[in-house]
């Protein structure tokens, strides 16, 4: 299982590519997600994310949460890639990837891990445009989601 938090631009191909290459004759599923960074929100450009963490802190609970999302859907590896610094629009910020006996808990895993990251783990956005900049803070709908892996 691998968790990092990189601030530097990666490719979600390579990275995919190369996670998948180590599947086994038991994976019988791999499902990922990709999140880039928008050039608008609504009606207004984007230039730029920049997401704050604490080094040596986030990187600790984001591994944290995946081994659990691991255990819990019972995956045969898994992968989370998450950027912070300046992200520039169109730029990957985010990928998460599950490999599986099956596909039910692929899918189930990946979604659970972009919950827990959008509302778990320890950073913060900041979205920055031509009409300035804003904190971007996890909604309501955002919690609601992170809460049904309670149950």
């Amino acid at each position: 299982m691998r968790a990092i938090i990189i601030p530097d631009a990666f490719s979600p191909e390579a990275e995919l590519a190369a996670f998948s290459a180590q599947r086994n004759g038991e994976a019988g599923a791999l499902a990922s997600f990709v999140g880039y960074c928008r050039a608008h929100t609504g009606d207004d450009a984007v230039q730029r994310l920049e997401l704050q963490h604490y080094p040596g802190f986030t990187d600790v609970e984001v591994h944290r949460l995946a081994q659990a999302v691991l255990a819990r859907h019972n995956l045969l590896d898994m992968l989370v890639i998450h950027r912070v610094g300046a992200i520039a629009a169109g730029e990957a910020i985010v990928l998460v990837a599950a490999l599986s006996s099956h596909r039910a808990a692929a899918f189930a895993a990946v979604g659970e891990m972009m919950d827990y990251l959008k509302t778990d783990a320890p950073m913060w956005k900041r979205e920055v445009g031509i009409a300035g900049a804003r904190w971007i803070e996890t909604t309501a709908e955002d919690h609601a989601r992170r809460q049904e892996h309670a149950k």
